[in-house]
């Protein structure tokens, strides 16, 4: 038996080695379980956002005037514009329908609208207006839920009678609009919609049928801040 300090008496280890410490003991006793399966490649990762490479045209001083503006107001320029902007004729198209569609008066409420869009975009299952969209549906209600609900399945959120007859009409103008009749024009009137209104409600589904086709067809991403917006 070898002294140590103070005249007391310390027994060796076995075989003269020092005894493991107590917690390498535990890590031996219990390892770390290995990772199963593969970590998900991440989707935030700048890439492209269109799948076909067309060079940008000059810009118009309109349309400069139209990008800086969405720089101030959203801080991007969305990719949707990007897109068109090979050709500054079918962009000043595309954005003077749209901005007429959306955002010109109407009986129907900018967020109702945007409701629309949702409805026909997860009909057709269309990766960039479900998310730009389902982003204006959070902003613009305060109501992330009901963005959220829109995009998976608008039967499933509450709605009033008046958005039900709205949507149903969308969605069935999307599956199969030559099955369109007087009867469902009329259940829209029965929800208070006008004439005009039934003429709005048509047009924006019309329009982001045609948008979630093209968009679809030519792998349109989102611009990634729309992920997090009304979140």
């Amino acid at each position: 038996m070898a002294k140590g300090k103070a005249g007391k008496t310390v027994a060796p280890s076995r075989k003269g080695k020092a005894a493991a410490p107590r917690s390498t003991k535990a890590s031996m006793a219990n390892p770390k379980p290995k990772p199963v399966g593969e970590t998900p490649i991440r989707q935030d990762e700048p890439g492209h956002f269109l799948s076909i490479s067309l060079p940008p045209a000059e810009l118009t001083p309109a349309i400069a005037a139209y990008f800086e503006k969405c720089r101030e107001k959203i801080g991007y320029v969305p990719n949707v514009l990007l897109a068109y902007a090979h050709d500054m004729a079918k962009l000043e198209a595309f954005a003077g329908m749209y901005n007429d569609l959306m955002l010109a008066p109407s009986g129907l409420s900018k967020l109702e609208r945007e409701m629309i869009a949702v409805a026909v975009s997860s009909e057709n299952r269309c990766f960039y207006c479900l998310v730009s969209h389902g982003a204006a549906v959070r902003v613009l209600s305060g109501d992330p839920a009901l963005g959220e609900t829109l995009v998976m399945n608008w039967r499933a959120a509450r709605l009033s009678k008046r958005h039900k007859a709205m949507l149903t009409f969308a969605t069935k103008m999307t599956r199969a609009s030559y099955e369109i009749v007087e009867d469902d024009r009329d259940a829209l009137r029965k929800a208070g919609f006008s004439a005009r209104d039934i003429w709005d409600i048509a047009a924006v589904a019309a329009f982001f049928n045609m948008s979630n086709r093209l968009s679809s067809a030519l792998d349109m991403r989102p611009n990634p801040e729309y992920h997090s917006d009304g979140r």
